[in-house]
């Protein structure tokens, strides 16, 4: 997480209707020149700004769109910061992305680190070495640019929570190279372990948790810890594997557990349980529906009149589900009672898109994020390979 002064104190004290005035000023002033993006986590107050909210690709893919027909000089991505990394690397150099505030950070994003990785890649590679073996790592969006780039080095690609099925099928047949006859390929999952344990589970894998459960079955998924020496596994266990997972997690996500579940289950009055696969595997399992953000939206939005949602995702985005789906006699409820709430996104509040845009005015561009030139190819290439050969949703871009 990078470090953030503190800003003045006159947007610190001012009233939150003070603010969203000098914001809306701000945004008539440069018109098109300026595009606010705002991710679903974010605070009503700051959404209310925003061209468009999304997920982090879609908003990215967004930006990529739509900057040009707009003149489009700065975007401010009300997201954490690899979001920002990931507009940056889809959009022309000419566009500046700037994030509100550098302290929001993704917490899962940095349990992977490069140079973890880098360690992580030369034992797996050493352990399956004279055999007929390829590894082909890929890597979440929610994941520095640092390791878009690792991945995109060794023939790897991104992946959403809604197209990792696809991407898993695209690098289990051999990638951009297509297996060869009697090649095994071998899988390494960054850095969201749930995600990457749900989707291999989904296509049929035993997973490390389903063999515990089963005692008989040999596991096709195995967890790769960067704080244990050599990463927690030894040579025949990562040659006895199929998907080798990062030890990261969301912590939002992460919150949720079965038992939140079986308590839904008790109440017996037909409310479906509706959960984010970065949710561990054991809440997955137990869930009546299962999808990304925009899938968990528009499950909502097409629900019928008197249907009941349970939901495990981040209580902003809960949160104005419920209320408008309140309006069509629908309900909707978090899953947990806990606070699942994104800390580090929360970061980015009224202050200081008020800050950034007065900087902007006075012709300071701060906050500015900006891929480096040694990452910038290789990330932008593991988001295209699944851009271009993975099925991705067509957006629809409305202003």
């Amino acid at each position: 997480m990078l470090w953030q002064p503190e800003i003045p104190r006159k947007y610190r004290d001012a009233t939150p209707l003070t603010l969203a005035s000098m914001i809306s000023s701000r945004r008539t002033e440069f018109g098109s020149r300026l595009m606010i993006l705002g991710h679903h986590y974010q605070q009503d107050d700051v959404i209310q700004h925003a061209d468009f909210v999304g997920d982090s690709l879609k908003l990215s893919q967004i930006a990529q769109a739509k900057s040009p027909q707009r003149g489009t000089e700065f975007i401010v991505f009300c997201g954490v910061h690899f979001m920002a990394e990931t507009a940056d690397l889809l959009t022309e150099p000419g566009v500046r992305v700037i994030l509100p505030d550098l302290g929001a950070g993704c917490s899962m994003a940095d349990m992977a680190a490069y140079d973890d990785a880098v360690d992580a890649w030369s034992c797996i590679s050493n352990a399956v070495a004279g055999e007929s073996t390829r590894v082909i790592p890929v890597t979440y969006v929610n994941s520095s640019a640092a390791i878009k780039a690792f991945v995109g080095q060794h023939g790897g690609a991104c992946c959403t929570s809604s197209n990792a099925k696809q991407v898993f099928d695209w690098a289990l047949a051999g990638g951009d190279t297509p297996k060869r006859c009697n090649e095994k390929i071998k899988l390494f999952f960054l850095p969201d372990q749930h995600l990457g344990r749900n989707t291999a589970h989904a296509r049929g894998m035993v997973t490390e948790l389903d063999a515990r459960e089963s005692k008989a079955k040999s596991a096709q998924t195995a967890v790769w810890d960067p704080r244990k020496e050599h990463g927690g596994l030894s040579p025949e266990a990562i040659r006895a594997v199929d998907v080798i997972l990062w030890a990261g997690h969301c912590s939002v996500h992460k919150l949720f557990r079965a038992e939140h579940v079986d308590a839904v289950r008790d109440r017996k009055d037909g409310t479906q349980v509706l959960v984010h696969p970065e949710c561990s595997q054991d809440v997955v399992d137990a869930a009546d529906l299962v999808g990304s953000t925009e899938f968990i939206i528009q499950t909502i939005a097409q629900a019928a009149i008197g249907s009941s949602f349970a939901v495990g995702t981040e209580v902003h985005l809960v949160t104005r589900l419920a209320r408008a789906a309140a309006e069509r006699g629908v309900t909707v409820d978090m899953l947990s009672g806990c606070q699942c709430l994104c800390t580090t996104m929360y970061r980015i509040d009224q202050p200081h898109l008020a800050w950034v845009l007065d900087q902007l005015a006075a012709g300071r561009v701060v906050n500015e994020i900006r891929v480096h030139d040694a990452a910038r190819g290789a990330a932008r290439l593991a988001l295209d390979r699944m851009l271009m050969n993975v099925a991705v949703k067509p957006l629809a871009l409305v202003d």
